[in-house]
């Protein structure tokens, strides 16, 4: 028995010892910092580019989705262009409280302080000007070098706002994640085009679904914690968790290929595709931004149609996209 008892001990003292040990090495080593390029990109103030910017923050970039605050977000989806990109939108996952900063020019609480290529180094390779890493919530990193210009331009076009916002603070698991390098700076995956013709062609809307909208961030399923996709790319079912702005509500996003059985746009002519996408939210408490892309014009929803319909089908079966809240939600479907 004291030979037992004796062997617990030790076993209990090595475990506190290899958690005190985790804990200290997490606490001092999760805030790395990495080194990146500075993309050579030079805001214009140019009225033409400075629109083009304004466009895709507030249109198929949705921008405007997250950089204003909390209370001003239903104002932007029901088309308030205007609204200054202050910031202040929080999510609560499991590594940590993300809140999306003030992009205006404001020279200490916004971007006013920053150079274009600070700015341009953030949104391409996930580095911040502390070069610290950011999470990968904004898949810019193969934007082209004139829309991340437009995008650019716009944002050193409007005026200061004095709004601070509280920086993202991670969690003990979001800071494991980091110091273990499960998230580290995403870049880009090849060198980003220096434009791309505007037309309603697969390549645009292979583009903009994948290097501006995000189509295949939300439409791919993926693991929450480490961002990992982890499903076939528009296959959907990326599960969303009722939050702030749900209703209560929770959805799982629809397979986007042109699988003839699962495909859930499979059937749909150009025309439907381009009338669902005007006509804005089915579900108030939806996580689609559909105000921003409800302002996408029809050149850019029809190139993304012709390029979801290019895609090779997958057989992915989604049963029900909306669960109304207290609804349960079955884990075949997450």
């Amino acid at each position: 028995m004291k030979k037992l008892f004796k062997i617990l001990k030790w076993t209990g003292i090595i475990v506190l010892l290899l958690i005190i040990g985790l804990v200290v090495y997490v606490q001092t080593s999760w805030n790395k910092k990495y080194e990146a390029p500075y993309p050579e990109i030079k805001a214009s103030t140019d009225s033409s580019v400075i629109a083009r910017g304004k466009y895709l923050a507030f249109g198929p970039a949705h921008c405007g989705t997250c950089h204003v605050p909390m209370d001003k977000i239903e104002d932007v989806e029901k088309g308030d262009i205007n609204q200054p990109l202050s910031g202040g939108w929080t999510l609560d996952i499991a590594p940590g409280s993300f809140r999306a900063p003030n992009l205006t020019s404001h020279p200490e609480l916004g971007i006013g302080k920053l150079t274009d290529g600070e700015i341009a180094r953030t949104l391409r390779h996930m580095v911040g000007s502390d070069g610290r890493c950011i999470f990968p919530f904004m898949p810019f990193a193969d934007m082209s070098d004139e829309d991340l210009t437009a995008v650019i331009s716009f944002l050193r076009s409007q005026p200061p706002v004095e709004h601070e916002v509280k920086r993202t603070e991670l969690t003990f698991l979001g800071k494991a994640l980091m110091a273990f390098g499960v998230i580290t700076p995403m870049g880009t995956k090849g060198t980003p085009p220096k434009s791309v013709p505007i037309d309603t062609t697969i390549e645009y809307g292979k583009y903009l679904a994948n290097s501006v909208g995000n189509c295949v961030g939300c439409h791919t399923k993926r693991d929450f914690v480490t961002g990992a996709f982890i499903g076939e790319p528009f296959a959907g079912g990326t599960y969303f968790e009722p939050d702030p702005f749900s209703y209560g509500m929770s959805f799982i996003t629809p397979n986007l290929t042109p699988d003839p059985n699962t495909g859930h746009i499979a059937s749909w002519s150009q025309d439907v595709f381009v009338a669902r996408f005007k006509s804005g939210k089915v579900y108030k408490g939806t996580p689609m931004p559909w105000g921003s892309f409800s302002r996408m014009n029809e050149t850019d929803v029809k190139a993304i149609y012709k390029y979801l319909k290019s895609l090779p089908p997958v057989a992915h079966k989604i049963d029900k996209v909306a669960y109304l809240a207290g609804e349960k939600v079955p884990k075949s479907a997450m």
